[in-house]
């Protein structure tokens, strides 16, 4: 297997170069990433308003039917019938 070695000058220039190719690659997609800050921000608070309404959904159709008592109504009898 053959080596060769570069010469600290040759090494430099190739190093320069690599950043250079790499550089052209990365501005750009460094760009497009801080157009979309808010992004992360604007989905979580979209997930926690449709979070809150189905859980408001649920509670008043609990409410209104008579559901909600009866669950709790059963949770009650259940800890109560094990502690005495």
């Amino acid at each position: 297997m053959a080596t060769f070695t570069l010469s600290p000058l040759a090494l430099a220039v190739r190093l320069h170069v690599s950043m250079l190719l790499a550089s052209t690659h990365a501005i750009p997609r460094l760009r497009r990433l801080r157009d979309e800050r808010g992004q992360t921000s604007a989905e979580y608070a979209l997930v926690l308003l449709g979070a809150a309404t189905v859980a408001l959904l649920i509670t008043a159709w609990a409410t209104k039917t008579g559901k909600l008592g009866q669950l709790l109504d059963k949770i009650f009898d259940s800890v109560t019938g094990k502690v005495k």
